[in-house]
């Protein structure tokens, strides 16, 4: 019986890390928009080390803030909002560091 309860708790625990992980979904997806874009930005020579680095601390930032969230097991939707809320500032920031140079007269 002991051997049971402890399999089941197992389980159960294990059930619930796996769905902390995957419980933002849209979170994580624009996660990997941002960092897709940032790395196209340095490729295409639109962001410095300087603006790329920059990003890249703030997506670090983002990650941290998200699994802070999910220690507990479950996201509330103030968590969620407060993630969503700095992927906002994120890609207006992104945005802005492509976008920033002068473009030469033709």
């Amino acid at each position: 019986m002991k051997k049971h309860i402890l399999i089941f708790s197992v389980f159960s625990l294990l059930s619930v890390a796996l769905y902390a992980q995957e419980a933002t979904p849209r979170v994580n997806g624009r996660q990997k928009a941002q960092r897709v874009r940032i790395a196209e930005g340095r490729a295409d020579g639109d962001l410095t080390n300087r603006e790329a680095t920059a990003l890249n601390q703030q997506q670090r930032h983002i990650r941290r803030t998200e699994r802070r969230a999910k220690a507990d097991g479950n996201v509330t939707v103030a968590e969620r909002r407060k993630i969503e809320r700095k992927q906002d500032r994120a890609n207006r920031t992104i945005h802005r560091a492509k976008n920033n140079s002068i473009q030469p007269n033709n």
